[in-house]
């Protein structure tokens, strides 16, 4: 009877009453102490809603049915299906809907009721591999940033060979917290390629040199990947076995990364061409000019040309010795491995001279950006105790620059004749000799001087008795 009153009174009132009434009508469903019957007349009414012309009756339903466990399923998934801003509603965090239900509403719905698919939290695996197979743009990134999302490696894959010239969806899917080495090659490969095809544009440069900087980009960053992928299981393996596929495996990559300190990808690769076992490959790479490395570099199939230069930049990281830090090309085992080259017979291959001289630039290059702020640092401001007497000069004693409170100061070494001199200051001035000018010069050289009255006798005393 109520509900009939109240369908009686819904064509009377206006837009507003009737989306509140909604809201009001949704909620004694889900929490009042109905009876089969009022239940089911309250179905029936909320359904007859549905086609209500006013949106704002159908936003009502879908906020008072957003959550709720117990709201009718043919009711959400016709809101589910509604006006984008009204779907989006439901599909953010309804747990009503089922995985089919969620991939079928998101074959035919907008980027932003995907998106709100995306954002789901707990999102599996199903459900954001159809986002990623038929998804936005927009709902891709929105797929991306959901730490909670079970997203399948397959899945990010197909998303960066959909969208891979997107930086926002490449940065998207980077901040993902355990991203697989194969992954994130494929990220760096789809930015060089969208770098290269930029600057070519533009006319910055010339297609060949473009290609050439992106790909020693792709290199370096490969060779940062290989080096932290040595903490996934068969990480190198994988990640070797995955540039090998896309055709990214290449001489240059390898040898860059061993004359970068990393012997992991080193391994991984001899591994990969070879089809012997990792293990068996450490044990040859031991002995750089034995006949089982020699071999093993053969069924590689890497190119001959380069193999003293593989031999020597293994001669070189162990007479070196690895550094534990960050991969980086190494200035001394490049000029090891060009030396070693020139003595070969018949001297260095007129490429491999080229790509050592280019590695060992690059090298001096990153070796200068580190060192260069380090050099332009101002040297660590001194605080200065000096004696405005005439008869002689108090030596030097650095002073923390943040010291405030004098008094629990040693400084005993201030008349040991062993601290450096200093230049008289402020002698032509009629200052008590147990005064001692605090100075010391800070950042764009501004002086700063602080006084504190120190009692040299009772030092000179104390001394003595010592």
């Amino acid at each position: 009877m109520i509900v009939r009153q109240f369908l009686q009174w819904s064509q009377q009132a206006s837009p507003s009453q009737r989306a509140d009434a909604a809201r009001a009508l949704a909620q004694t469903y889900l929490y009042a102490d109905l009876d089969a019957a009022q239940r089911r007349e309250a179905d029936i009414a909320l359904t007859g809603l549905l086609d209500d012309p006013s949106p704002l009756v159908r936003r009502g339903i879908a906020e008072a049915f957003a959550s709720a466990l117990d709201a009718p399923h043919h009711i959400v998934l016709a809101l589910a299906e509604d006006q984008s801003d009204i779907a989006s509603i439901v599909l953010a965090r309804s747990p009503v809907l089922a995985d089919a239900d969620l991939i079928d509403c998101a074959a035919v719905a907008d980027a932003c009721a995907q998106s709100a698919i995306a954002l789901r939290p707990g999102l599996t695996a199903p459900v954001a591999a159809a986002l990623a197979e038929i998804g936005a743009r927009e709902a891709l990134i929105s797929l991306a940033v959901n730490s909670g999302a079970d997203l399948p490696e397959f899945s990010m894959r197909r998303m960066v060979e959909r969208f891979g010239d997107d930086g926002e969806l490449r940065e998207a899917l980077l901040s993902r917290p355990f991203l697989p080495a194969a992954l994130r090659a494929d990220l760096v490969s789809a930015t060089a390629r969208a770098l290269s095809a930029f600057v070519m544009s533009c006319d910055w440069l010339s297609g060949e040199r473009a290609q050439r900087v992106a790909r020693e980009a792709r290199e370096k960053a490969h060779v940062l990947i290989a080096a932290a992928a040595e903490r996934e299981e068969n990480g190198p393996a994988r990640l070797a076995a995955h540039l090998r596929a896309s055709g990214q495996l290449t001489a240059g990559l390898v040898l860059r990364a061993l004359l970068s300190g990393n012997l992991s990808l080193f391994e991984a690769t001899l591994a990969e061409l070879s089809g012997v076992a990792t293990a068996k490959v450490a044990g040859h790479l031991r002995q750089a000019r034995g006949a089982g490395f020699a071999a093993l570099y053969r069924k590689a199939a890497l190119p001959q040309s380069l193999y003293p230069a593989f031999c020597a930049a293994l001669e070189a990281r162990a007479a070196l010795g690895a550094d534990a830090g960050e991969p980086a090309l190494s200035r001394a085992m490049i000029d090891r491995v060009a030396e070693v080259c020139a003595l070969a017979d018949g001297g260095a291959h007129e490429k491999l001279t080229a790509l050592l001289r280019r590695l060992a630039a690059e090298a001096a290059r990153e070796e200068a950006r580190l060192l260069a702020p380090q050099l332009a640092q101002p040297d660590e401001p001194e605080l200065m105790l000096i004696d405005s007497d005439d008869e002689g000069v108090i030596p030097a004693v650095v002073i923390d620059p943040a010291l405030d409170d004098f008094s629990a100061l040693d400084l005993r070494g201030a008349l040991d004749d062993a601290a450096p001199k200093i230049e008289i200051l402020g002698k032509d001035e009629p200052i008590d000799p147990s005064l001692v000018l605090v100075r010391f010069e800070g950042q764009g050289g501004a002086m700063r001087a602080r006084e504190v009255r120190i009692d040299f006798a009772a030092i000179e005393a104390e001394l003595a008795a010592a």
